[in-house]
């Protein structure tokens, strides 16, 4: 039969007739194809009253209903929130207790987040009570946010005076130390410096959060912001309400009252839209690239499968050239399933001359 060998079987056990390679790529995380969002463009997304309660969402101008992060505020002590006296869980309370359930390990939950004191030179002993939370989009992060190649810059009021102004620039560690391992996957620390190079070195700089990048999650310690931004007017230390969206909230300072909503996670956004604010981020994703060797051996593919070159009861070769040694010509090679089902088809870029007195090998490379 002259269609024999028309079919070529390829060992897929990884090393013979195929090789898997991961690369990460990494691309421009904002939806307007840019690494950097700047305070000019930065607003609060728009979301309902009942998802305020819980977060609020940060978005380009340009895209309001685009949300790029999402910001959340919260306390172990309800901080910021109304629980209805006493009636129900503070909001605020709630978003504390998920992330650590979310990020911490079983037998850590209930210790809450330990950020500050991670540093030598932190603001807090032991657990950490309120928290900022930065969420990435799942749509904009891809597989994960991308270590060393972000920054945050925040500003607002020091705590001195409305036009003193101060900025906090932070970002990850990975480049000085190694990750922690969690239930949530690595994680790194939050520190001051930007793209991946930490300002200061050694036991001098101290953690203002973690950073979990396949969650593309940041958790900032509460106390540490507001030590460095806390609004104006208000001491680094103080736990005295300030106005929503007044002077004072150009900080990260937070109020103690539970008997109404402060809307202090709007605080963060709030700080990313003074001058001088902006975040710069790219997103990470892996690629798969899978490629098949298709080994041609010299007694294969000699011949056409196309059935119009035979004729008669015994599908006798029609042409005489094809008889002896003939000269065909492969054009394009189709990948099957177990099932014989086609997954993939490719053509080649010139037809590859084959006969009983050559052999080739044709790699096939699919990415995903």
């Amino acid at each position: 039969m002259p269609i024999a060998g028309a079919t070529v079987p390829l060992n897929t056990a990884e090393g013979e007739d195929k090789i898997t390679i991961t690369e990460k790529v990494t691309s421009p995380y904002f939806s307007d194809g840019n690494t950097e969002l700047l305070a000019a463009s930065i607003v609060s997304g728009t979301l309902s009253d009942t998802n305020e309660t819980y977060y609020y969402s940060i978005a380009n101008s340009s895209t309001p209903t685009t949300p790029e992060f999402h910001v959340a505020f919260g306390s172990v002590n309800g901080y910021g929130s109304d629980d209805d006296a006493n009636a129900i869980k503070a909001p605020t309370e709630a978003i504390y207790n998920q992330w650590a359930s979310l990020l911490l390990p079983a037998n850590e939950v209930t210790g809450g987040f330990i950020i500050s004191d991670n540093g030598s030179a932190g603001l807090v002993t032991g657990r950490d009570p309120e928290i900022y939370v930065l969420v990435g989009s799942r749509a904009r992060q891809k597989d994960r946010i991308n270590k060393k190649n972000w920054t945050i810059y925040l500003t607002g009021s020091n705590g001195v005076s409305a036009g003193a102004n101060t900025r906090l620039i932070l970002t990850d560690d990975s480049s000085n130390d190694n990750p922690t391992s969690t239930p949530a996957g690595d994680r790194y620390n939050i520190v001051s410096g930007s793209d991946g190079t930490i300002s200061g070195s050694g036991a001098s700089y101290k953690t203002y959060g973690f950073y979990y990048p396949d969650q593309g999650v940041m958790i900032f310690s509460g106390k540490e912001l507001s030590g460095s931004i806390p609004g104006a007017g208000l001491a680094a230390s103080s736990s005295a309400a300030v106005t929503f969206k007044g002077v004072g909230a150009q900080g990260l300072g937070y109020g103690t009252s539970v008997s109404a909503d402060q809307n202090t996670a709007l605080r963060f956004v709030n700080c990313l839209t003074n001058p001088g604010a902006k975040l710069k981020f790219r997103d990470e994703e892996d690629q798969v690239s899978v490629q098949y060797f298709c080994r041609i051996k010299s007694g294969q593919m000699n011949f056409s499968n196309n059935p119009t070159f035979v004729s008669g009861s015994l599908n006798e070769l029609r042409q005489s050239t094809m008889k002896g040694n003939p000269s065909t010509f492969i054009t394009s090679v189709q990948l099957f399933n177990a099932a014989g089902d086609i997954v993939a088809v490719g053509n080649l870029s010139t037809p590859l001359k084959k006969n009983f007195s050559s052999e080739a090998t044709i790699k096939v490379k699919l990415t995903y």
